[in-house]
């Protein structure tokens, strides 16, 4: 009888806690006739759909360009999915090249393993989705994060892959061990508490569109962030929200982690890195450090922070478009 006055004490609370929740949420109120229910993108995305894929799941993928087109696939960086990091340069790199933009392990609507995973896994994700949609050697843009997968994946796949290209922020230096590990503490934190962090950096975005950040709540957000960007909230945030926080914190540890200063100097294939001058996350000469340890890296400058591809489009998507068109063309 114990037992039983235990549950019953238990259910009756749990019958309390929906009740008192039900009637918090019949008691907002509704939304005006005419505006929207959910928040919309910036523009309009390529269609995307899920590909399965053998060993590794139904990846999520959006496509776009014409489908004989140079093979292009973007890399996305730590807790920005695909859309978030890319919709400013779908359009743009469709006009030339077959665009492959795919959400990684624990991001947006990417796959969500049983098991720990390591940057590797990742890049072995995208290489076993370029086979299956027997696209060829690809063009791999990877941004942040995704320059760390750019580079594995030409490492694990040198024979399929004909060209790689990647941002030059990739934590593959001794010196910038101490910002990596900053990463993945911060991934940490995001796994703990996901829903603070987002609802954080909402606050701090409205603020910053206002003019009026009192305090730095993360480099990429200050007062220099467009006011643009306070219009896309919504949209921002419900696409952070998309992501695992375990799988983005275990992201984020594999990205301290990240060294390939053993191998870089091997790689033997045209590579463009882009440099972003005006970054205060990742400072440039650790970005110069990068184009120096490749033997067949081109650099290209943009004066931009490293939110530049979402903040500065007008700067960063002109640069991307020439160093992508000049690796699958070089002289």
């Amino acid at each position: 009888m114990p037992l039983l006055r235990r549950v019953a004490t238990a259910t009756t609370a749990a019958v309390l806690g929906a009740t008192a929740g039900t009637l918090w949420v019949a008691s907002r109120p509704r939304r005006a006739a005419g505006e929207p229910s959910a928040p919309e993108p910036p523009v309009a995305l390529p269609p995307g759909r899920l590909v399965p894929v053998a060993g590794h799941g139904e990846l999520f993928v959006r496509e776009a360009g014409p489908v004989d087109g140079p093979p292009v696939v973007l890399l996305h960086g730590w807790m920005y999915p695909s859309d978030l990091t890319w919709w400013t340069c779908y359009e743009p790199l469709a006009a030339f090249a077959r665009v492959v933009a795919v959400d990684h392990r624990g991001h947006g609507h990417g796959t969500r393993p049983s098991q720990p995973f390591r940057l590797a896994d990742v890049a072995d994700d995208v290489a076993a989705l370029l086979r299956s949609l027997g696209t060829g050697p690809a063009v791999a843009v990877g941004y942040s994060m995704g320059g760390a997968v750019a580079q594995l994946l030409w490492q694990r796949s040198p024979r399929r892959r004909a060209r790689a290209g990647a941002r030059g922020d990739q934590l593959d230096v001794e010196r910038e061990r101490p910002a990596a590990l900053e990463l993945a503490r911060d991934g940490a934190a995001a796994g703990r508490s996901a829903g603070r962090a987002t609802r954080r950096l909402a606050v701090a975005v409205r603020r910053a569109g206002a003019g009026a950040l009192p305090f730095p709540v993360t480099q990429m957000i200050n007062d220099e962030t467009p006011k643009e960007l306070a219009a896309y909230l919504p949209w921002i945030v419900g696409e952070l929200d998309r992501g695992s926080a375990e799988d983005l914190a275990e992201a984020g540890r594999e990205l301290g982690r990240y060294d390939a200063r053993g191998w870089l100097p091997t790689v033997d294939v045209p590579v463009g890195v882009i440099v972003t001058t005006a970054d205060r996350l990742v400072p440039p000469e650790f970005q110069a450090d990068l184009v120096a340890r490749i033997p067949t890296a081109r650099r290209y400058d943009v004066d931009v922070d490293h939110d530049g591809v979402i903040a500065h489009p007008d700067r960063f998507v002109p640069v991307l478009c020439r160093a992508i068109t000049e690796i699958l063309s070089p002289p």
